[in-house]
């Protein structure tokens, strides 16, 4: 079982910037596939990017968007950094894991969202 806890939401003005953070708890022994999704109500969930933590393989749902990164430190622990915020980006984000993941795994695993572990959420509000 692991427990995932996003934090690093919070509200900014339309061009700053945001760090959300995404906390493993339980078996985090293994190498994981672990991403962000963001919704908002009345929306489908939609992803973000994706980490390999075992040797860093990302995805970004967008490749065009440099805005979004995301990265990983020897924790499990990881984060997306969000620059030049706009009100699109409102929204809800979540974190997903998944264990035993493999960099040939993510991409397909992001498209269907057929992670195992989610967290509950941070919110994102970005005023004009």
């Amino acid at each position: 079982q692991v427990h995932l806890v996003e934090s690093g939401g919070g509200s900014v003005q339309a061009g700053g910037s945001l760090i959300l953070s995404c906390t493993p708890s339980g078996d985090t022994s293994s190498a994981y596939c672990m991403a962000w999704f963001r919704q908002t109500p009345g929306n489908e969930r939609e992803a973000v990017a994706g980490i390999v933590t075992s040797g860093g393989a990302r995805y970004l749902h967008n490749p065009g968007e440099d805005r979004f990164t995301i990265s990983h430190d020897n924790a499990n622990n990881v984060y997306l950094g969000m620059n030049n915020l706009g009100v699109d980006d409102n929204a809800t984000y979540y974190c997903a894991a998944q264990p035993g993941c493999s960099a040939l795994d993510l991409g397909p695993l992001i498209v269907r969202q057929g992670f195992t572990y989610w967290g509950q959420g941070t919110q994102v509000t970005v005023s004009p």
